[in-house]
């Protein structure tokens, strides 16, 4: 069955859901960063834990490739409604430029945070290492990387469409994909996905493993580890929005799925030093390549099980979710200034460290959302970055698959 021959008016909820909670886990994934053993964060606070840490592992274990997998699927999706050319000036508005508006005021607020920080600590402009020398290898992307990634990502899917179109006018090729995604939906799946990733992250001169998948967040072109891997997750997304039905063993093997990640996740975790990181790279090949593999797997299976989990749990419309997920995309461009500074006014508290882990998320999320009611959703910005809304206090009469802005 192939998109063509599927019922195309059933909005994804679970998906659309989950598209947006991947988004405001970074706002829990950054905070936590403060609170680590080892400091590795440019906020340090007093308060340290293995437990901050462990909490960071685990949602960046699955949280991109999870995104980037739905990402996938809703970029064929759209392709499919709006063609080429309708497809190319959508992303690019909704994606590059956000990028392009964001990127600098973002990037100036963080330094001001940087340079609040330092002030406090009493360092001054002396005290500041030289700066470095940018170039298009050496760029600060920030936490906006992503929306990077997805333009790259979007350039290889329209090129490998026209690629197939002019080398397989009978659809031989098609079939066979369509048939191979299949076995990437079940428990073989994550080894098949898994041993490209595992190999780009060995051969990976600088990886610290206990990071996973390393963010490209530095340079135009992504290291080989993050483009195997989320490119792989896209690509995915992409073959099952073309085989729709497969999603149904997908939620069916989402226990399962769910178990393996569990198992290879623990495997990758102690591999990589516990919870407490070790922050210099692997050197050992043999240990080097098991951590990989075990990354490898661990990685899949836990983008495979949120999809499958989300579409069990979330199927039905619900306003607040509706709300949320349409926000998320707002929350994750302005959070991290906002996280920092949070991070800096409780750093010096004697609290233990999950009540201000709480109080930093619920105080950016509070700003994040307030923002985005009263400047964003109802201004010419919310149709930008949210595309045609639907109102969110009533399921629509007639739902249809979204097309989300990632």
């Amino acid at each position: 069955m192939t998109a063509s021959e599927i019922d195309r008016s059933e909005r994804l909820h679970g998906l659309d859901w989950l598209r947006g909670a991947a988004l405001m886990l970074g706002v829990v994934l950054h905070a936590a960063m403060s609170f680590f053993p080892t400091q590795i964060w440019i906020v340090g606070d007093d308060q340290r834990s293995a437990w901050a840490s462990g909490l960071f592992f685990v949602i960046h274990l699955f949280r991109m490739a999870t995104f980037f997998l739905i990402a996938g699927l809703f970029a064929h999706l759209m392709l499919g409604r709006r063609g080429t050319w309708g497809f190319v000036k959508d992303r690019l508005s909704r994606i590059g430029g956000p990028l392009a508006v964001f990127w600098g005021p973002t990037l100036a607020a963080i330094v001001a945070v940087l340079i609040w920080n330092a002030g406090l600590h009493g360092q001054t402009a002396a005290d500041a290492p030289p700066p470095p020398t940018y170039d298009w290898t050496n760029i600060p992307l920030t936490h906006l990387w992503f929306l990077w990634v997805l333009l790259i990502l979007y350039a290889g899917l329209l090129i490998l469409r026209a690629v197939f179109k002019a080398l397989d006018r009978k659809g031989v090729a098609e079939r066979a994909l369509d048939r191979a995604t299949e076995a990437l939906v079940g428990p073989v799946g994550p080894f098949l996905l898994g041993a490209p990733l595992a190999l780009a992250l060995w051969l990976h001169p600088a990886w610290i493993a206990f990071f996973g998948v390393p963010t490209p967040d530095a340079g135009l072109v992504p290291n080989a580890p993050a483009l195997v891997g989320f490119g792989l997750a896209f690509g995915l997304g992409a073959l099952l929005d073309r085989r729709r039905d497969l999603l149904k063993r997908v939620e069916a093997w989402s226990p399962a799925l769910l178990g393996l990640a569990v198992g290879a996740g623990i495997l990758a975790l102690m591999l990589s030093g516990g919870p407490t990181p070790r922050l210099v790279p692997m050197t050992d090949p043999a240990i080097k390549a098991l951590t990989a593999a075990a990354f490898g797997v661990a990685t899949y299976a836990s983008a495979l099980a949120a999809v499958g989990l989300a579409l069990r749990a979330f199927a039905r419309h619900s306003a607040a979710r509706r709300y949320l997920a349409d926000a998320s995309y707002w929350i994750y461009i302005v959070h991290l200034p906002l996280v920092m500074a949070a991070q800096v006014l409780v750093q010096d508290l004697t609290w233990p460290w999950p009540i201000k882990l709480v109080l930093v998320v619920a105080g950016v999320l509070a700003l994040s959302v307030a923002s985005y009611e009263l400047l964003i959703r109802h201004s010419f910005m919310g149709r930008w970055l949210n595309g045609r809304r639907v109102p969110w206090r009533r399921a629509p009469k007639t739902a249809r698959a979204p097309l989300a802005a990632e």
